[in-house]
């Protein structure tokens, strides 16, 4: 088998950048120095997680009895967490050890409840299914995590501990999902990790699947060994020729030696097993066994695995046993048995009659069940985790994880932005960028919409009418509306492909079918089976442009699923279009890629093609090609081998519309040799600035692909399926953590333009808009990774600090265009601080307080939050147009110039510029009359303190007309409170002040000189 240790995550789990490129010939000219590669020097550049936080799939959980309320699951993509309230919250726990998102099991040890073990690699594996890469070990509930071997095992489904030492441990180790390796059985340890002994090993194709103990004796083991391997085309799963390599074995000596176990089960194929234990019966046990009908089903034994006997072979048990076989038995009563599959079942009787249960989402993988309160569970499914307290009539919701298994992301042209995807297991979705002003209906989950098609996307807005979406669901065509909320169908072919051999069918889609709208012309679509096809209405008609451009092997157009279960999905379909993309620059320049290898590009709309694969090894997905938008002979390919046990990036360029290729990855210039990558795509404003998403997270390239660093930063590892930058920010979809984004990308581009990193540097700031809004709430903290954040509000201003700091200090001022500075920042001042509350709807989460400069080593960002500072405080907010903003270090003074935009909605709903400068104006005097009424009540209390008799008396009649009284519910409020009031209405919202805010104001003012007047009285009565 191929190495599955990644050596940019095992040189240390908290490196984000593992290596820092030469700077580019021009940028050494101009004397830029780029030395280091510690990544707490590049923090300023960071990513923002967008949602969905409705959940993804879930294959592993966990609990243990000392702690009811809390419990672990592990997602197929999205790491490890923990939930101590009983599902109301759920919290990534392990994120940066991790290498790899995908889990396939945990456990807590009985005896220590602090003692937590993780397995990589989910069994489930269907075609998108993530690698494992080894063990873990928490031994303080998962507040910390290290690696504890078994890094080339692939996919363990299954560990157990034993119930009284935690250091004694098993694990089902299935081993490479895509090929043969000689690192698969189960494996123990005696040590806590530290070493692990291969006990049980049938051949390089077999691994084990599932591993269980006897309740009461640990001596005794179970163990489920499984031929189980997926191909682009197929899932496989059982033996042809059986020597007693799968099927069930055990041992009496807690691994040493093992016994083939035959009484009583199938004697021909066998394929995936579970096993269900449970100490109220303890020589009980229940399999799941996949065989051939009709000896499929639930078997069980009573003497501890010795012989079985059929219970039950109720076909829903066992449909799609690859993805499912999942038993558990109640810890209370051996007869209460519960199997996840498509449905979660229940059987009362020790598995001979079965009852449909509900859970919030089909498609059920795993269960816990508490051992003093069987009543208390947690359960999972494609939808994520869930728990009950009273038997599954109730469950939690799945609405607050963010593990989402997104394949691609689009986005439109909306204000703010909305990214679009299908999401794996549930639908296609769509997101905004910045919360809309109806998110607030969501709370802090975050914020979502269904956009027609199905899970598997792709999800495409129309430019211009974003309201269109042009929609798949596993290859069947749709356009959808939001305006009436219905979705057309307009299938190529329309022929159902579910159950078919792809050989017979007229049209070949698998189930991510590509859908590019031309860049030229948003009327013109186009979509890919063998051929690609385009449409000018919509999908009411459509013309085939092209002939079969895959490389179409016979032998690899089959029925999926074999030998023992057909699973005829659509997913396996081979020889199919995985990629359209149209040049940007040249109208009719057309990229296709292949999931079985070729490339070919038309440069007359598909009259003509012409086959220019890159030099790499066949059957290659394409995964994405990316036609320049600075050259239109040049585009980048990102292609993908994992499938067929090959891990090797493979990225290339061509400059000569595919005559020839350049390889940019060639294992030992960033990207590091053992790291599929999945996407690239080159920044619209920069040529030669490329940015790559792999398995385990994003790198740029300042060089055009001639050297990379890790441009991961604060993202979990997981795999990255897609990016786009639009508008000099990045995008990203990830498979198993939701969409991302990093917010301004000028720190890159400028950088790539050559940047003197041995001085202070301000840098060009980017133009902002004047938006109000959410500003980054549910998002800071511990919470950053969970709740969706919102771009800060304000102009973003980064700045380099060389090695050694800003010993002289730093200051920075932002100054309009009469000169007059705004607003100023001290270097190491600031007191940013993170406040929680309890608002009337739902809870609250915010910064509050003043940045300040940090004058450490490295990109730093502050956002200037558009306020302009007055006498007494914080004043109204900045003028949109142009300021200029300065630094002063030691070295100098650098200013640079950049436009305060008004909000394009505000300008559509018509409020002018001469409004705003109103509103502006109004605001500047309502705060003077704010100060000036503040120094009469400092003057009153003053006056409180030194008066006596009828003075002292007037004083306070003062002093009571300024101030609400201290005591009792809604005091009558009086004039500070008034101001205070005015203030508030004139200033929340872009507008033109009411003429009600003019006439209270003078009320005000009247009433504040009347109070002016007899203080003055009263203060030379005592003077």
């Amino acid at each position: 088998m191929r190495s599955i240790v990644r050596s940019a995550l095992f040189a240390g789990a908290a490196l984000l950048i593992t290596s820092l490129p030469a700077a580019p010939a021009a940028a050494q000219d101009g004397g830029a120095a780029m030395a280091s590669n510690d990544p707490a020097l590049w923090s300023g550049l960071s990513y923002r997680m967008l949602g969905p936080t409705r959940g993804g799939r879930v294959t592993a959980v966990a609990g243990h009895r000392a702690h009811p309320g809390t419990f672990y699951m592990g997602a197929t993509g999205g790491g490890v967490w923990k939930t101590d309230d009983w599902g109301v919250t759920w919290l990534p726990i392990a994120d940066d050890v991790l290498t790899t998102g995908s889990i396939g099991a945990i456990r807590v040890a009985p005896s220590n409840q602090s003692v937590v073990y993780v397995g990589t690699g989910s069994d489930g594996i269907r075609s998108n299914v993530i690698e494992g890469r080894g063990m873990f070990r928490s031994d303080d509930g998962g507040n910390s995590w290290r690696a504890i071997g078994l890094e080339a095992t692939g996919q363990i489904g299954a560990v157990e501990i034993h119930p009284q030492d935690p250091d004694v441990a098993w694990a089902a180790a299935l081993g490479d999902p895509f090929g043969r390796n000689p690192e698969r059985g189960v494996f123990k340890t005696t040590n806590g990790g530290q070493s692990w002994d291969r006990v049980l090993f049938t051949s390089d194709s077999v691994g084990a699947i599932d591993v269980e103990l006897h309740p009461t004796n640990p001596d005794i083991v179970y163990a489920g060994m499984w031929r189980g391997e997926r191909k682009p085309w197929t899932i496989i799963s059982g033996m042809q020729e059986s020597a007693q390599e799968d099927g069930i074995w055990r041992s009496e000596d807690g691994g040493a030696t093992w016994s083939y176990v035959e009484l009583g089960l199938p004697s021909g194929l066998i394929g995936k097993i579970d096993f269900g234990v449970t100490p109220a019966d303890p020589d009980r046990v229940y399999a799941l066994v996949e065989t051939n009908e009709p000896d499929e089903g639930l078997y069980r034994s009573d003497d501890a695995g010795l012989t079985w006997r059929l219970v039950s072979n109720h076909q829903p048990l066992m449909d799609r046993p690859f993805y499912y076989t999942n038993v558990d038995v109640d810890p209370q009563d051996p007869d209460v048995v519960y199997v996840s599959a498509t449905q979660f079942w229940k059987s009362t009787d020790g598995g001979e009659n079965w009852q449909r249960r509900s859970t919030p989402h089909g498609d059920n993988h795993d269960l816990w069940i508490n051992p003093d309160d069987p009543t208390i569970m947690v359960q999972s499914n494609d939808g994520g985790a869930n728990v009950t307290r009273d038997g599954g009539e109730t469950w939690s919701t799945q609405n607050n994880q963010p593990t989402a298994e997104l394949y691609s992301v689009d986005v439109d042209d909306q204000f703010p932005r909305w990214l679009y995807s299908g999401q794996q297991d549930n639908t296609t979705i769509r997101v905004p960028s910045d919360a809309p002003a109806e998110s607030s209906l969501a709370g802090p989950e975050g914020y979502w919409e269904e956009a027609g098609g199905c899970e598997t996307g792709p999800a495409v807005p129309k430019p211009g009418q974003p309201h269109i979406i042009y929609s798949n669901c596993k290859g069947r065509f749709g356009r959808y509306s939001e305006l009436t909320g219905q979705e057309k169908q307009y299938y190529v072919g329309a022929a159902n492909m579910y159950g078919t051999n792809p050989a017979e069918l007229e049209y070949r889609f698998q189930r991510v079918v590509p859908i590019e709208v031309s860049p030229h012309n948003p009327d013109v679509v186009y979509h890919g089976s063998q051929y690609v096809h385009r449409t000018r209405d919509e999908g009411v008609t459509w013309e085939t442009i092209s002939p079969d451009l895959t490389a179409f092997s016979p032998e690899r157009q089959m029925v999926s699923g074999g030998p023992i279960t057909r699973d005829a999905t659509g997913e396996e379909h081979y020889s199919t279009l995985y990629t359209i993309e149209e040049s940007p620059l040249q109208e009719g320049v057309i990229w296709t890629g292949a999931n079985d290898g070729p490339v070919y590009v038309t440069r007359d709309g598909g009259a003509n093609w012409t086959d220019v694969s890159p030099p790499m090894p066949s059957d290659a997905r394409i995964n994405i090609i990316d036609p320049s938008p600075h050259d239109p002979a040049t585009a980048y390919v990102a292609a993908y081998r994992i499938l067929m046990g090959d891990d090797a990036p493979y990225l290339f360029k061509t400059d000569d519309f595919g005559a020839t290729w350049t390889r940019l990855t060639s294992g030992d210039n960033g990207i590091p040799a053992d790291v599929p990558v999945r996407v690239v795509r080159e920044d619209p404003e920069h040529e030669g600035l490329l940015y790559a998403g792999t398995e385990i997270g994003i790198y740029v390239s300042l060089d055009d692909g001639g050297s990379w660093m890790s441009l991961r930063q604060n993202m979990p590892v997981t795999p990255i399926t897609d990016l786009k930058v639009v508008d000099g920010d990045l995008y990203v979809s990830t498979m198993g953590r939701s969409f991302w984004m990093m917010d301004n990308l000028t720190p890159l581009h400028q950088m790539k333009d050559g940047l003197d990193l041995r001085t202070v540097q301000l840098l060009q700031p980017r133009d902002a808009y004047r938006e109000r809004g959410g500003g980054g709430s549910f998002g800071f903290g511990p919470t950053a990774a969970v709740r969706p954040q919102n771009r800060p509000n304000g102009m973003m201003i980064d700045y380099w600090v060389p090695e050694g700091g800003a010993t002289g200090g730093l200051t920075l001022e932002i100054v309009d265009a009469t000169g007059n500075v705004v607003q100023s920042y001290e270097g190491g001042g600031g007191n940013l601080r993170t406040e929680t509350g309890q608002e009337m709807r739902a809870p609250f989460q915010r910064q509050t307080g003043r940045a300040g400069l940090s004058t450490d080593p490295g990109l730093h960002r502050l956002v200037w939050d558009m306020s302009v500072a007055i006498d007494g405080g914080r004043g109204p907010m900045a003028l949109p147009g142009t300021y200029e903003v300065r630094l002063t270090s030691d070295a100098g003074t650098q200013a640079h110039s950049a436009e305060l935009l008004m909000d394009p909605r505000v300008a559509a709903d018509g409020v002018t510029m001469a409004d705003l400068r109103e509103q502006y104006d109004l605001i500047l005097e309502v705060n003077a009359t704010v100060q000036r009424a503040t120094d009469v009540a400092r003057r009153v209390n003053a006056g409180v303190d030194k008066a006596t008799g009828e003075a002292l008396t007037a004083f306070e009649a003062l002093q009571d007309r300024m101030q609400d009284e201290e005591v009792g519910s809604y005091p009558k409020p009086m004039l500070m409170n008034q101001l205070r009031y005015l203030s508030g209405m004139i200033g929340r919202a872009d507008q033109k002040p009411g003429r009600d805010a003019y006439l209270r104001h003078e009320q005000l003012l009247v009433e504040l000189a009347e109070i002016e007047e007899e203080l003055e009285r009263l203060e030379r009565l005592i003077a």
